[in-house]
């Protein structure tokens, strides 16, 4: 039975390159005050418009069962549950935004909810439930609404893509794994966020079932064997500074160490105990 990580706190699973990236940025005073001031209103309006003209928003009433699986991950990862919105879309994505004190939404593509079994897209769900739990929501949302402007707007989002530094992108990158953290954390089956990774490497509706995640991860050690040599190491830098998120295969290689990790299991043994003593002291057990 999954469990609910009652207490779960964002440092007990932040990833070592999201903090350090992230203290990084709060060197530069005003960001965050910047963003929420300049963009956040217009945008919050914005994009709230579009997921309400052109989305489909989930509830007990429509698509009861992706928002079951929206509950269940808040729940398991002791989070407020956000909006969620279906979009259709033929590039397989899912974003979320937030800025505090406003209500945050999760936006998933129809193309990849074809794409995942019903796990894989509570993984995806608790991955963006992790930039809320991470407070990814300032610099997340400057990063976001430059991307989708960039193609609802073309001159202004060609205008702020060009203005994201290469700072920037690389705190994105490493707030990434945090998030897959998270969704390992939801869906507790290491081999579920490693196969989402996969399909969105070189996925389809109709190659999915084919897929081999086991060759997937040898894929994954190659690939980080490329770093053993200068050449290799050069490429490789070269390859991902321009990219918004790590490459799928480090991603999937490295949830696979978190969850042979003494801190993974830690986690789970130390909230699984929190969950059972509060279930005690109200005198019943309680099952999700």
């Amino acid at each position: 039975m999954k469990q609910n990580l009652i207490g779960l706190k964002a440092n007990e699973f932040r990833h070592p390159l999201d903090l350090e990236a992230t203290q990084s940025l709060q060197q530069f005073p005003g960001w965050d005050v910047a963003v929420r001031t300049v963009l956040g209103g217009v945008a919050e309006q914005f994009f709230y418009l579009q997921n309400v003209a052109a989305s489909v928003k989930v509830s007990e009433k429509q698509l009861p069962d992706l928002h079951k699986l929206l509950i269940e991950a808040c729940q398991r990862l002791d989070v407020d549950v956000p909006e969620l919105y279906i979009k259709q879309n033929p590039a397989p994505n899912a974003y979320t935004f937030a800025m505090r004190g406003k209500q945050p939404f999760i936006v998933i593509h129809t193309s990849l909810v074809e794409l995942l079994t019903p796990e894989e897209i509570q993984a995806v769900i608790a991955h963006e439930l992790g930039h809320l739990k991470c407070e990814h929501g300032v610099y997340l949302t400057l990063v976001n609404i430059a991307v989708l402007a960039a193609g609802l707007l073309p001159n202004w989002g060609v205008i702020l893509a060009q203005s994201l530094q290469d700072q920037m992108l690389e705190w994105i990158r490493c707030a990434e794994f945090s998030c897959d953290r998270a969704a390992l954390l939801a869906v507790q089956d290491p081999k579920v966020v490693m196969s989402v990774l996969m399909k969105l490497a070189g996925g389809s509706p109709t190659l999915a079932p084919q897929l081999n995640l086991g060759a997937f991860i040898d894929q994954a050690r190659a690939y980080d064997q490329m770093s053993e040599t200068q050449l290799g190491d050069l490429l490789k830098t070269a390859q991902t500074q321009q990219l918004s998120h790590p490459v799928p295969v480090i991603r999937a290689q490295a949830i696979d160490r978190w969850a042979s990790s003494p801190q993974y299991q830690r986690l789970l043994e130390q909230h699984q105990s929190s969950y059972n003593g509060e279930a005690m002291q109200k005198g019943k057990w309680r099952n999700w």
